[in-house]
């Protein structure tokens, strides 16, 4: 079954979830008979997320005791819409889609980030036929010019928004490039058609290459790491704040007590820390996106 059928089946999945009566949408009565609905902005492989995804749902359900229903959307854009409307009360987002999402729906809250995620780094990753070499400094993405480019979601935190700022930073205007970049759609789309010759030069999520490269799943003598960009922000749970008024009083702090929790010297938490690639999960707050939001508007992101 190829990525594409994957989404579009996904995608089938969250309509059919969001507009069905049954399923505790919006429009269901009673804090007894609707169900917490999460989702995830989808950043990787489908089946990755189908694994990993369903888990969660089942260990908040345990923490909370309520139903919970895990929504699988075909992109981006359609996780910050399904939290704006109410047919999700908690997502995994991206910097990016997290202040997309906090300007729309106001008192959302950032609640926790992994481990990782408060220094969280993209790879500018080339084919080797490109003839590009590695670099130290933010100045040689200028020698980006004349090549092709993808990015990965249009909305992408760490495969767009803040490769694009340090691509600013060095001066390289997108002009310069050979053709209009392109949006693969998520990391691991971007490192198979930078691999396959696609395209030239890539923007990708470390983490997301890190476990490609672990997994034996790239071809290292066709594509090489450029540069490593300085840190920022990124990935978190976003709570919408009518959580506890609609499934009782303490469940957010149950959902993030949940979270903080997690133990990876426990099997079944370990486990679960294994699919998000990280050892915890650690308390954040909506400040600490500041930095993303300032981007995102000067890039003309937000609206």
């Amino acid at each position: 079954m190829t990525r594409r059928t994957l989404l579009l089946g996904a995608g089938a999945t969250f309509l059919a979830s969001a507009c069905g009566s049954g399923g505790g949408g919006v429009g269901a009565a009673g804090k007894g008979t609707r169900r917490l609905g999460i989702s995830a902005i989808p950043d990787q492989d489908p089946e990755l997320l189908g694994r990993l995804y369903p888990a969660v749902a089942e260990r908040f359900a345990d923490a909370t005791g309520l139903k919970v229903a895990y929504r699988p959307v075909t992109d981006y854009t359609a996780v910050v819409r399904a939290f704006e409307i109410g047919d999700i009360h908690l997502a995994w987002m991206g910097g990016l889609t997290g202040v997309q999402s906090r300007q729309r729906v106001a008192g959302a809250t950032a609640l926790a980030q992994r481990d990782i995620d408060a220094d969280f780094h993209s790879l500018f990753i080339a084919h080797k036929d490109s003839g590009l070499r590695p670099f130290d400094t933010t100045e040689g993405l200028r020698g980006l010019a004349g090549h092709t480019l993808t990015f990965g979601s249009e909305t992408s935190t760490s495969g767009r928004l803040m490769p694009q700022y340090f691509m600013r930073q060095a001066g390289l205007k997108q002009s310069q490039l050979r053709g209009k970049p392109g949006f693969s759609g998520s990391h691991d789309a971007t490192i198979e058609l930078v691999a396959g010759g696609s395209f030239e030069v890539g923007a990708v999520n470390e983490q997301v290459w890190d476990a490609t490269v672990a997994a034996d799943d790239v071809d290292l003598s066709k594509v090489t790491v450029l540069w490593r960009t300085p840190g920022y922000a990124d990935y978190h749970w976003l709570a919408r704040p009518d959580l506890d008024d609609t499934f009782g009083a303490g469940t957010e702090k149950k959902v993030l007590d949940l979270l903080l929790g997690l133990d990876d010297q426990r099997p079944e938490d370990a486990e679960l820390l294994k699919l998000f690639g990280a050892k915890s999960f650690v308390r954040t707050k909506n400040s600490a996106y500041d930095r993303i939001e300032d981007v995102a508007r000067d890039l003309g992101l937000l609206r």
